[in-house]
């Protein structure tokens, strides 16, 4: 999955080799591509790559050109016309064109940059690479183009030259409380793009057997948010029913920027939620941010379809479409 992509981290590794590097990165296609526009492409000096820009239809060609651009320290424009044995060959109903931007790092992409992306992307810290593709000036931006950053939509802006690249943080989500909802909700969730974590300190529900390779805290949530660090990228999904494991994860959470928060329960547990939250001075706008009862109304029954209203919910705000 893109989430998984790592190019921009291989790139400076091979440079960093004395291998050389170029970065090959899609800025337009047609819309039921293989790779969405953003996606990249790591090429060695030695020949050899990592990511991928079109599921193998003309990877052998970025190659070629992004060794040439190794060589003359020059970015370029590429642009391929597909034909429909090939689209439907990679999992296309028909043929198009793709565009592919290659840049070598050192001569064309600085060095210094490349390095403060990557840095940034381990910090988990969004920020937007622009570049124009004619003369090739770019720079970071942190803060800007928050249309295109909430939608994770890398593209050209209005001047068909000005390309943006969209890197955000992985999404995550956690959950406090591995009960039969979790069960469901986690791999939904990671089908969506999601790391996921767990956290419930109760044996009995934090059973490794229950949650097949998943990530499971088992210490109190407070200590286990602290630990996990709450951020823009970040939904929190609280499901104990419990004040007493519930609580000091959702304090967290309304004190910092994560983007959902939801908590299970009925309408009037959730009133008395609101006022333990009032309580302890949370204003009525802090507050008004937890959606509980969680998910959306679709008259859900059984964990499965409650799994369901809450990761649509949690789409619905990440995109701005739920408030």
């Amino acid at each position: 999955m893109d989430r998984f992509d790592s190019s921009p981290e291989t790139a400076l590794q091979w440079h960093r080799d004395g291998v050389g590097a170029a970065l090959a990165t899609v800025v337009q296609t047609w819309g039921s591509a293989p790779r969405r526009v953003g996606a990249q492409l790591a090429v060695g000096g030695d020949g050899r790559i990592e990511g991928s820009v079109s599921g193998g239809c003309v990877e052998g060609a970025v190659i070629v050109e992004a060794l040439e651009a190794i060589d003359d320290g020059r970015h370029r424009m590429l642009e391929f016309g597909v034909s429909d044995d090939d689209a439907f060959a990679v999992g296309l109903a028909c043929g198009g064109t793709i565009r592919i931007f290659v840049e070598p790092v050192g001569p064309a992409l600085p060095v210094d940059m490349l390095e403060d992306l990557v840095q940034a992307r381990a910090m988990r810290t969004a920020l937007a690479y622009e570049v124009n593709t004619r003369t090739g000036d770019r720079r970071l931006v942190r803060g800007g183009y928050p249309d295109r950053m909430r939608m994770d939509r890398s593209g050209f802006e209005e001047d068909g030259v000005t390309f943006v690249a969209v890197h955000n943080p992985p999404l995550r989500l956690i959950v406090v409380g591995a009960v039969h909802i979790a069960q469901a909700l986690v791999p939904m969730a990671r089908i969506a793009g999601y790391d996921a974590v767990l956290i419930d300190p109760r044996d009995a529900f934090a059973a490794s057997d229950r949650f097949p390779g998943e990530t499971i805290l088992r210490d109190w949530p407070d200590e286990a948010v602290a630990q996990l660090g709450l951020d823009t990228r970040t939904a929190l999904v609280l499901l104990t029913h419990d004040p007493k494991l519930d609580d000091p994860a959702l304090q967290a959470a309304l004190a910092a920027e994560v983007f959902y928060i939801g908590a299970l329960g009925s309408t009037r547990t959730h009133a008395k939620r609101v006022d333990r939250m009032t309580a302890a001075g949370f204003t009525e706008a802090q507050i008004a941010r937890i959606h509980g009862p969680v998910g959306l109304d679709i008259g859900a029954a059984g964990p499965a379809e409650i799994a369901v209203s809450i990761l649509a919910q949690m789409t619905g705000v990440l995109r701005g479409r739920v408030s």
